[in-house]
């Protein structure tokens, strides 16, 4: 496919608007936040909220649309923008701070789920909570097991249906939900929860799950101490006979047979929608600390001259250099993959890359930030070395830099996952 890299007009003025935000809403309370793990960052919600409130009204207007309103042929020829709309928005969001930016009240974090699976009411029904009213509106994503971390498929959190109350009852422990407080504590929050059906049908049988807060049976248990992105709350949702109404299971209850059971498949895809965000994420995170760096060394006359060989380069001047290099080859990844997303385009493959790519270099730019910046980037007085903190998430959570890498082996060689492991 042809990719157009020229960022669409509206897309560059919303980009500065939440730049504004990022600056006046983020930096300057992101140490504070950090010493103070799980203080909640109010004025960026309540900043953020309206715009993204707007936001899920133009989805939720999108849904409601019946499907032969317009021109088909003018139609075609505006491509979708919203997934590269969500990249830029994230990106800069985490350029101010990527703790405050996992605040975000949006169903993001669920979203992938009830998009990918979810039927149309469903979708209409859940995101109506997100689109309307004054107060802020939280979602989470429960996949994490104790016993099931990159091998979804060994989820043991159960759900059976209950025919004579006609709900479904959970029971299970999921772990390292990011935003799990929020959504659950909070008015009209909800949780997008895993769990097995059928045990014997193996991954067929698995299937995501609406849960709401305040229903029945719902606990937080630990709530994490983290070592970065410490903003957000991440914590373990405890299931004990939890019920839940018979309609919020997202798309299907039935169970085929084969092993590529269709709502299984569409599940995962959440992945293919998720990834490329959390790539946005740490190119934002990475994009802040390298101009922090080449703003530090310009202050101490340090110059970039990149008409030079790369032999008569300094090593300070070939380490920024490749930190800028890695930059933009993980940002061409991830623009690839949301381009292919909003085109309707497969893109398990460019996900998984751009999510691989995105996460070694955050981790090796922020490194190579504290490095280059010495005891200053290792102090507390500026935020480089909180950059390195919050980086390194990027490359463990929504599948790890390794299972990402051997994801993309496995679609380059068209190879099984039980033949290559």
């Amino acid at each position: 496919m042809t990719i157009n890299f020229e960022i669409p007009e509206f897309l560059v003025q919303q980009t500065q608007m939440v730049k504004w935000v990022a600056e006046s809403t983020m930096r300057p309370f992101a140490r504070d936040l950090d010493e103070n793990e799980h203080a909640r960052p109010d004025a960026f919600v309540q900043t953020m909220w309206p715009i993204l409130r707007d936001q899920q009204k133009a989805t939720l207007d999108k849904l409601q649309r019946p499907a032969d309103e317009g021109d088909g042929e003018k139609k075609r020829s505006r491509p979708s923008t919203r997934v590269l709309g969500l990249m830029l928005l994230v990106e800069m969001l985490s350029w101010g701070d990527a703790g405050i930016y996992l605040c975000l009240p949006s169903p993001a974090l669920g979203g992938a789920a009830i998009e990918a699976v979810g039927t149309k009411e469903q979708k209409i029904r859940l995101l109506t909570r997100f689109a309307e009213g004054d107060a802020p509106v939280w979602g989470a994503m429960a996949i994490t097991e104790p016993g099931a971390g990159s091998d979804n498929s060994s989820i043991a959190t159960t759900a059976i249906f209950d025919e004579e109350t006609n709900e479904w009852v959970l029971n299970g422990e999921k772990i390292f939900i990011t935003s799990g407080k929020l959504a659950l504590e909070e008015s009209n929050g909800l949780v997008i929860v895993w769990a097995t059906v059928n045990k014997e049908a193996g991954r067929g049988g698995i299937k995501p799950f609406v849960v709401e807060a305040g229903s029945p049976g719902v606990s937080i248990g630990k709530v994490e101490i983290k070592h970065g992105i410490r903003t957000s709350d991440t914590v373990t949702i405890v299931l004990n006979n939890a019920r839940i109404p018979a309609d919020n299971i997202l798309g299907s209850a039935e169970v085929q047979a084969s092993r590529q059971d269709k709502g299984f498949k569409g599940a995962m895809a959440t992945f293919d929608a998720s990834r490329p965000l959390v790539a946005a994420s740490a190119l934002g995170v990475g994009r802040a600390a390298l101009e922090f760096v080449k703003e530090k060394l310009a202050e101490e006359g340090v110059e970039l001259p990149y008409g030079l060989p790369y032999h008569q380069l300094t090593a300070v001047q070939r380490d920024i250099l490749e930190m800028e290099a890695q930059l933009k080859a993980a940002y061409l990844l991830t623009l690839r993959s949301v381009v292919m997303l909003d085109a309707g385009e497969h893109n398990s493959l460019e996900a998984s890359m751009a999510k691989a790519k995105a996460g070694k270099a955050v981790t090796s730019i922020t490194q190579k930030a504290v490095e280059l910046l010495g005891m200053m980037g290792y102090s507390r007085e500026w935020l480089v070395e909180k950059w390195m903190r919050d980086g390194k998430i990027n490359d463990i959570f929504e599948g790890t830099g390794q299972i990402n890498t051997l994801i993309v082996a496995r679609r380059i060689l068209d190879y099984s996952r039980h033949e290559l492991a």
